[in-house]
C-alpha cells in the first residue's frame, strides 16, 4: 500500500486543505485512537503543538478524535517536539502527538506521532491508520460510557526544562557566556531562552513573539541569518537558532559564522569517543551529510552509518544497530543516551559544555573539519514522476560518472513538499556546481 498521508515526518501540508483538514485530522485521531488501545485501563495521549494559528483548530479536531476513540487527551500547549515525546515516556502515556509543520512557513502544519515509548512510529504503523482512515469500513469508536476525558497540563514546559538542565553536566553552568537564542517565533519561545539563563547564561532573544503567521518568517535554524547579525552585533559568544518545533539546531560562532549540523555531530562524536562514552563505533546520518564528515570520522577509526532522509530513519538504524549519536546536516541531531527524538536544545547545550570544558572561543571548538564542496537546489514539480523520464536517468548516470570515487551525488523527491533535491559534492567545487546545473535544468524539462 503506498502513503498517501503520511511522508518521513508525519503528516504534513497546507492548513484547511488535503490531509490537513479538520475531518481528516478527525479521523486521523480516531484511528490512531483506535490502534493503540490495548486493554481495558484509561488510556492516554498527550497533545502538543507549535505557535501556527492552525494549530488550534487542529489540536480541537485531533482531540475530538482521540476522545471518541476512548482515549483520555492531555493538552499540553505550545511546546517543543521532544518535549513531547519525554512527556509520553514520563506520564505513561499510551500515544504522543505534536502538532507541527517543523521548519515549514506557517500556512502549513502537520502530525507527529510518538508510540508509547517516546519513538517516532514506523512505516508499517502509519500505513495501519491510513487504513482505517482509507478504509470501506467506519472506523470503531467507543462506547457512550468509555468516551475519553480532555485535560490541560499548565506546567508542561516547566517539566521539559528541568528535564533539558539535567542533560548539562552538574559540574558545569553558563555563567560568564552571553547566548543569542532565536526561537523562530515557534515552539519553544518560552522554555529554551529560561533553561539557557537558569544554567546561567545571559540572554539575549529574537525570534521570541510568535503571533500565529510568523512562525520561522526569516529566523530560526532555516534562516539562520538574523542569529549570525544579532551575534556580531551583541558581540556575543554564541548563537543558538532552533526551528518552529524547536527538534533542530544551527549554531553561530562569535565571528557570526554557521556552524551545521555535521559541524556539531563530528564535535559530540569526537568528545564521546575520546571519554569512552560512544556507542556504536561511529555515527549514523543520512545521505545529505557532507562527504567531509565522512573523512573526519574514518581518520579516528570511525564509522558514518548512513540512512535515507528523515531522522526517523536514522533513528532507527540507531536503534537497530547500538549507536547513542545521529542526526542530519539540517541540525537535527538525536543524543539517545537523553531523548528519543532530535532535540535542539540539547544537541546546544551538549556544545555548550564542550565550549566550557575548552575555554576557547565557539569558532576553535566546534570547526572539526573543513567540508568538501557542496551543492543543494531544488526543482519543483506538480505532478508526475520526474525521476522516471529516461533522459533524467540518463543524465544522472552521465553525472555520477563525470564525479567519481571523489564525489557524490544524491537525488530524491522531499518527503513534505513538491520538490526534487539535487545535491552533489566533491573535490572540484567548478564540476560540482555545473553537474548539479545541468541535472536541474534536465529535471525541469521533464517537470514542465
Amino acid at each position: 500500500m503506498s502513503r498517501k498521508y503520511f511522508g518521513t515526518d508525519g503528516v504534513r501540508g497546507k492548513a484547511n486543505s488535503g490531509a490537513m483538514t479538520a475531518d481528516l485530522v478527525l479521523k486521523i485521531g480516531m484511528a490512531a485512537g483506535n490502534l493503540y488501545r490495548r486493554g481495558s485501563h484509561r488510556h492516554r495521549v498527550v497533545i502538543g503543538k507549535d505557535t501556527r494559528l492552525s494549530g488550534y483548530m487542529i489540536e480541537q479536531a485531533l482531540t475530538a478524535g482521540l476522545l471518541a476513540a476512548g482515549m483520555d487527551v492531555f493538552l499540553l500547549g505550545p511546546v517543543p517536539t521532544p518535549a513531547v515525546a519525554m512527556l509520553t515516556r514520563s506520564m505513561r502515556a499510551d500515544l504522543g502527538v505534536m502538532i507541527s509543520a517543523s521548519h515549514n512557513p506557517y500556512y502549513d502544519n502537520g502530525i507527529k506521532i510518538f508510540g508509547p515509548d517516546g519513538y517516532k512510529l514506523s512505516d508499517e504503523q502509519e500505513l495501519k491508520i491510513e487504513g482505517m482512515v482509507e478504509g470501506p469500513e467506519a472506523i470503531p469508536v467507543a462506547s457512550s460510557d468509555e468516551i475519553g476525558r480532555a485535560t490541560r497540563i499548565e506546567d508542561a514546559g516547566a517539566r521539559y526544562i528541568e528535564f533539558a538542565k539535567r542533560t548539562y553536566p552538574r559540574d558545569s553552568n553558563l555563567d560568564g557566556l552571553r547566548i543569542v537564542i532565536d526561537t523562530a517565533h515557534g515552539a519553544s519561545y518560552r522554555t529554551a531562552p529560561t533553561a539557557l539563563w537558569e544554567l546561567g547564561a545571559e540572554i539575549i532573544r529574537i525570534g521570541d513573539a510568535p503571533n500565529g503567521f510568523n512562525i520561522n518568517e526569516k529566523c530560526g535554524s532555516t534562516a539562520p541569518q538574523l542569529m549570525c547579525e544579532k551575534v556580531r552585533e551583541t558581540r556575543a559568544d554564541i548563537g543558538i537558532a532552533l526551528d518552529g518545533d524547536a527538534d533542530r539546531v544551527m549554531i553561530s560562532d562569535e565571528q557570526g559564522q554557521v556552524i551545521d549540523g555535521d559541524q556539531l555531530m563530528a564535535l559530540v562524536t569526537k568528545s564521546l569517543h575520546e571519554r569512552g562514552q560512544l556507542q556504536g563505533g561511529g555515527l549514523v546520518a543520512t545521505v545529505m551529510s557532507n562527504l567531509g564528515l565522512e573523512r573526519f570520522l574514518s581518520a579516528r577509526g570511525l564509522s558514518l552509518a548512513r540512512t535515507k532522509v528523515g531522522d526517523r530513519y536514522v533513528v532507527e538504524h540507531m536503534r537497530a544497530h547500538g549507536f547513542n549519536v545521529g542526526g542530519e546536516q539540517s541540525g537535527h541531531i538525536i543524543l539517545s543516551d537523553f531523548s528519543t527524538t532530535g532535540d535542539g536544545l540539547l544537541a546546544a547545550l551538549q556544545v555548550l559544555a564542550e565550549v566550557k570544558r575548552a575555554g576557547k572561543p565557539v569558532s576553535e571548538v566546534c570547526k572539526m573539519f573543513e567540508p568538501v564542496p557542496q551543492v543543494l537546489k531544488n526543482v519543483k514539480f506538480k505532478s508526475g514522476k520526474p525521476l522516471d523520464d529516461a533522459q533524467v536517468k540518463t543524465a544522472i548516470a552521465e553525472a555520477t560518472s563525470r564525479l567519481g570515487n571523489s564525489g557524490r551525488l544524491v537525488i530524491r523527491p522531499s518527503g513534505t513538499e513538491p520538490l526534487i533535491r539535487v545535491m552533489a559534492e566533491g573535490d572540484d567545487a567548478r564540476l560540482v556546481s555545473a553537474v548539479v546545473d545541468e541535472l536541474c535544468g534536465v529535471i525541469s524539462k521533464a517537470a514542465a
